[in-house]
């Protein structure tokens, strides 16, 4: 299992010392961007993103809750976001264009999936992903409750990546923690998205919050991570 700590759920007061702790720890960082009318709230913008990479050197995830994501995508690759991840529900008119796109300027591509988004969505351009994460709560606002109906949806994914020999990382984003890792190592999920109830809010020292964590994760699936 690999762990992507959310960046939106960072203390902005010690971010530097909090990312210099977490850096040498993690397997890559999750960048929530959201630019106020895909979700109501704003978070991460290029300018704070560009400060984090100054101080980390593991990939970032760049997860774009945007209207139009296609102003961001070369933005964010010249910040160093090795990840491009769209929402499914505003490409699928030129997917395929937009995953063209990430390729060509470096960067891996990946689609980010609503609770209500149906994996038929992005049924016809799943093998060209490297990511797919799929969201167990409605975007916006960190702390919302798991939706346990997405457990089928990771399964499904899982069963379609195994049978096709697809290269995609099943990545799951939304109240990762303690109560819900066995479910989704049972589901089949490979990256866990951790924020506020999986990370941050476990101790304020980002050393024994890791630890904290995998400790949980540990208890909870019967796993060294």
């Amino acid at each position: 299992m690999e762990f992507s700590p959310s960046l939106m759920c960072i203390d902005y007061l010690d971010m530097k010392s909090q990312l210099e702790a977490l850096d040498p720890l993690v397997d890559r960082f999750h960048i929530d961007f959201m630019d106020g009318h895909f979700t109501k709230n704003i978070a991460l913008s290029p300018d704070l993103v560009k400060a984090m990479r100054s101080v980390t050197t593991k990939p970032f995830d760049a997860h774009f809750m945007a209207e139009d994501p296609h102003d961001w995508l070369d933005l964010f690759a010249e910040l160093g976001c090795e990840y491009l991840s769209p929402h499914a529900e505003v490409i699928n008119t030129d997917a395929f264009r937009v995953i063209d796109h990430i390729r060509a300027i470096g960067a891996k591509p990946g689609i980010v999936l609503n609770p209500a988004t149906s994996i038929d969505a992005i049924r016809y351009y799943m093998g060209r992903l490297d990511m797919i994460t799929v969201m167990t709560v409605d975007v916006g606002y960190a702390g919302q409750k798991f939706i346990p109906e997405m457990l089928e949806k990771i399964r499904e994914l899982r069963r379609l990546k195994e049978e096709n020999h697809y290269q995609y990382i099943i990545q799951v984003d939304g109240s990762c923690n303690a109560k819900t890792f066995k479910r989704l190592e049972e589901a089949g999920a490979e990256s866990l998205v951790v924020g506020t109830s999986g990370l941050f809010n476990l101790d304020p020292d980002m050393n024994l919050a890791w630890q904290k964590m995998q400790e949980n994760y540990s208890n909870a699936t019967g796993k060294e991570r």
